[in-house]
């Protein structure tokens, strides 16, 4: 498997779209301050030395922001998703003219249902995420199309939250961050698990770049016990990310890392 410059594909959110998306009525996002959290997130990534592309706004795709969920992105090949949510299909074609061109492309069909954030890749394996977002046809295809390049798929049953991404995700090689209660860790073998010490929706959502980890603002106590293990830890307040439902990670396809 190869390795290069590291780089990242981001998408600044579109402000129009946004009132009342997965918020809370009583507390409808704050468009420009998720805006300038936005700025703040891509700033973070330039800082870990991460060439950033930044895609100019979807209309009418309030949560095209949430690349991760349209693509995987491994060092052979590229796979386009295929979320449950219909709306979102449109973002593919998009996606696709975005990523760069120098690796294989697969596209799931239907009836495969997978989203991006349902997919923790740990070197050779595939974590997949058995939750509302991912069905077993999309599992399956999946699987058969990365076994080609190396790869094997293991499914994670997701008890709590909506996709695998918010309660386990990569942290280095061999290591991962997990919220335990939140899944069915039995088929995840030869992995260290760090736990995380909050136990809330997301805590263990961090976006690994080499020594460094973007962390949100939201968990202190699991980034302090992350950087006692030797981690450079980012912080970056993503309230308004939060209120819509997405995570660190749900930001940003990492092209090579």
């Amino acid at each position: 498997m190869r390795t290069g410059e590291m780089r990242a594909l981001c998408r600044r959110p579109a402000l129009e779209d946004l009132q009342g998306v997965r918020a809370d009525p009583r507390r409808p996002v704050d468009a420009e301050r998720l805006l300038d959290q936005h700025r703040e997130y891509v700033r973070v990534l330039r800082s870990a030395c991460v060439d950033t592309c930044v895609l100019d706004p979807l209309p009418g795709h309030p949560e095209a922001f949430r690349v991760q969920d349209t693509a995987i992105v491994l060092p052979e090949v590229t796979i386009l998703t295929r979320p449950r949510a219909v709306g979102r299909r449109s973002e593919l074609a998009d996606i696709e003219r975005s990523l760069v061109s120098d690796r294989a492309c697969l596209r799931l069909e239907a009836p495969a249902i997978l989203d991006g954030g349902d997919v923790c890749a740990m070197d050779e394996v595939l974590y997949v995420g058995q939750s509302g977002r991912t069905n077993h046809a999309g599992l399956k295809a999946l699987a058969l199309g990365v076994l080609a390049y190396g790869y094997v798929v293991k499914a994670v049953e997701v008890r709590a939250g909506s996709c695998l991404c918010e309660s386990m995700t990569r942290l280095d090689r061999g290591r991962i961050l997990v919220t335990p209660a939140n899944l069915d860790l039995g088929r995840v073998k030869g992995v260290e698990q760090v736990e995380t010490v909050e136990q809330g929706w997301g805590a263990a959502n961090v976006l690994a770049l080499g020594k460094h980890l973007i962390c949100s603002d939201a968990y202190p106590r699991t980034n302090e016990h992350l950087s006692r293990l030797g981690y450079d830890i980012l912080e970056v307040g993503l309230s308004e990310f939060h209120r819509m439902g997405a995570t660190v990670t749900c930001a940003s396809i990492i092209l090579d890392a």
